[in-house]
């Protein structure tokens, strides 16, 4: 099957149907096998038991910022290529995204307090990433204010691109400011700089959470597109109905003209 296959909104929900499964199997199966790898690996010693936030904060941080790249592409597919399926992957995307934005943030601010001795502080990267999770919040609220999908997706989509901006903000913001945050450790030139004991265990849960997002991602977006048909079906009955209901108010005024005469 092409990518052009999927296209089709029923070829797609079938293939769904099929690989959805074992996504979800493979995803247990990988945050089980990273979370006993997690509580396995040592303390830091520095940071004592508390790195091991790491292996939840982590993850869901790369996938707030994967998540908009995600939006992005779909975008692109919503304005240049006209893909059908386009706005249906931003807009399932969004909700999904968010979440991981709220768990980095909180998870973030929970790694945060032992280390800093605050939960918040209004670093660049702190800030950049409560920007991204506003962001995802606004562009929720635009699809629910808008009652044309057409219009939309549009809108949804030339927000999504301008907030793409953001992500190298957040990417680089440790480079380019002086922040508390800590610089990139595991990708970075010259090698990870995590021993490991911790990188191993960090890279199955990457993997977990990636996991876990394409399921979620995928069952989302066949939700839209029933949801969708269900909406296109009551929209043609209602049609129908006041087509109907139009229909017998004129041949009754017909019939009342006619006993006139």
């Amino acid at each position: 099957m092409s990518l052009i296959d999927l296209a089709n909104p029923t070829r797609f929900l079938a293939l769904t149907a099929r690989a959805l499964p074992w996504l979800a199997a493979a995803t247990v199966i990988l945050l089980a096998i990273g979370l006993y790898q997690a509580a396995l690996a040592p303390d830091d010693y520095q940071q004592g038991a508390t790195v091991k936030i790491m292996f939840v904060h982590v993850p869901n941080a790369w996938l707030a910022m994967f998540v908009w790249g995600v939006m992005s592409i779909a975008s692109l597919g919503t304005l240049v290529w006209r893909h059908p399926l386009a706005d249906v992957a931003a807009k399932a995307a969004a909700p999904i995204g968010a979440a991981f934005t709220f768990l980095a943030l909180l998870t973030g601010s929970l790694w945060g307090r032992p280390m800093w001795g605050t939960y918040w502080e209004w670093d660049a990267r702190l800030t950049s990433v409560l920007i991204l999770f506003l962001m995802y919040l606004g562009l929720m609220a635009l699809w629910r204010a808008v009652d044309d999908p057409s219009r939309a997706a549009r809108a949804a989509a030339v927000l999504t691109l301008v907030g793409a901006i953001n992500l190298p903000i957040i990417k680089f913001s440790v480079d380019w400011w002086n922040t508390l945050h800590q610089p990139a450790s595991v990708m970075r030139m010259g090698g990870s700089a995590l021993d490991k004991s911790f990188l191993i265990p960090l890279l199955v849960m990457a993997i977990a959470f990636t996991l876990l997002f394409v399921t979620l991602h995928l069952a989302a977006m066949r939700n839209e597109i029933l949801r969708r048909r269900v909406r296109s079906l009551q929209m043609m009955q209602a049609s129908r109905i006041a087509f109907s209901s139009e229909a017998g108010s004129r041949s009754e005024n017909a019939s009342n003209e006619v006993g006139a005469v």
